[in-house]
């Protein structure tokens, strides 16, 4: 049986410690307090703490890295539903131990199942669920954990749960639009390009060979669909394809750095269409994830901070810190934030009569599900532009190898003809 450590405060207030062995934790704390003692301190000694440790290595259990964390993520559906349920759990009145280990033996084997387990085991051991799911920040995020704190500290657990699963719902929901929407023109792109390739790696040679055995002259149109043929069969095709590959590793890996990152997300808000719709995305999702934070009681300049990580911009989040600066010294939000440039004269208004009348919250929710609505219009409407762009581009590539193929054979039966 376990051995834990503890010290406690006697009935004269004098502080007294020693061991005992207990089953658990609460049991060796129940047992202290039956003995007419306070306790402010019970931990399992380290050498049974290390048998109990090597006894679960023993049963399947996920890997784990440097400092015992463990290795892996939750999907973001995953925390979703995760979030969603507790909610529910917790709002029927279950205790939030009790709702973790219900929720535990729902999931599947894997990473995640096991970070709920440990999240249960930290809150049973007496941290708070704010702090047990800060342990796992590549799962849990600062968003989620400051609001998990909001929760404790104000008594809404469960209003804020579900606050944060309809967070996610909705960012799930956008995300999956946008992704849908693409998948389309993106299978048609490829599969025209693989056409395309497979005709002028296979077709065009049988061509040029009939061209060359019957001596023809060749127009000009053929003359270049020949030379692309040959370019895209011969090792400089293949050296082509390397290069832009490696180009886009490169550009990939750049990116990914300080100021590559900076350079890139600047291009992508000045990009022609794509831009806006990156710009309105983000911006809903500040304010969403602005309108969560305050609507949770979390103070604004951690909201701000927060949000400055979360919107996935570099530009954005750096106006964002400005806006965060000028707060420190007595300003509002609105301004600082119409200075910036950056922010639709919309969202300065909204947020400036938010402001005025006390209700910043909803001021921030309602401007979310605006341009939430702008960004489902604006891909609906690229969409819609696209499956015709792509269906012209098939047409004229294809019009253009039939044109450059036939025109020799139309001066051979000419030539036939005339003969």
């Amino acid at each position: 049986m376990p051995i834990f450590a503890y010290e406690a405060i006697n009935a004269q207030g004098q502080k007294e410690t020693g061991e005992l062995e207990a089953a658990n934790r609460n049991q060796a704390i129940l047992d202290i307090r039956n003995a007419g003692l306070k306790p402010t301190k019970v931990a399992q000694r380290a050498d049974t703490a290390a048998k109990k440790s090597a006894a679960k290595k023993e049963e399947a259990g996920p890997a784990r890295g440097k400092g015992g964390k463990i290795k892996g993520r939750a999907s973001a559906q995953q925390l979703t539903d995760f979030t969603a349920q507790m909610a529910v759990l917790i709002d029927a009145g279950l205790p939030v131990v009790r709702s973790l280990k219900v929720l535990a033996r729902q999931q599947k084997p894997g990473a995640f199942k096991f970070i709920i387990e440990d999240v249960s085991e930290s809150v049973e051991q007496g941290s708070s669920l704010s702090e047990a799911f800060a342990n796992h920040p590549r799962t849990f995020d600062r968003l989620y954990v400051n609001m998990i704190k909001a929760g404790e500290a104000g008594g809404i657990l469960d209003t804020i749960l579900q606050r944060l699963a309809d967070f996610m719902e909705k960012a799930q929901r956008l995300k999956k639009k946008v992704v849908g929407a693409m998948i389309y023109p993106i299978i048609v792109m490829s599969v025209a390009v693989m056409i395309l390739t497979g005709i002028m790696i296979f077709v065009i040679p049988a061509f040029k060979k009939m061209f060359e055995e019957q001596g023809m002259e060749l127009h000009i149109m053929t003359q270049i669909l020949i030379w692309i043929s040959e370019g895209i069969a011969s090792i400089y095709g293949l050296i082509f394809v390397v290069l832009v590959a490696a180009a886009g590793f490169g550009i990939t890996a750049w990116g990914r750095t300080p100021g590559g990152e900076r350079v890139m997300d600047t291009i992508k808000l000045k990009l022609p269409i794509f831009g806006n719709i990156i710009k309105k995305a983000v911006t809903a999702r500040f304010t969403r994830t602005l309108g969560t934070l305050v609507m949770a009681g979390v103070p604004i300049l951690e909201s701000l901070n927060i949000c400055k990580n979360a919107i996935g911009n570099v530009v954005l989040g750096e106006a964002i810190d400005k806006v965060a600066n000028s707060i420190k010294e007595g300003e509002t939000i609105a301004g600082p934030l119409s200075e910036t440039g950056l922010f639709d004269d919309l969202v300065v208004n909204m947020i400036d009569v938010g402001e005025e009348t006390g209700e910043l919250d909803k001021m921030l929710m309602k401007v979310a599900d605006t341009f939430d609505t702008y960004v489902d219009i604006a891909v609906e409407s690229l969409v819609s532009i696209l499956e015709p762009v792509l269906i012209v581009f098939m047409g004229g590539a294809i019009g253009f190898i039939v044109i450059a193929l036939f025109l020799p054979l139309v001066g051979l039966i000419d030539a036939i003809g005339g003969a």
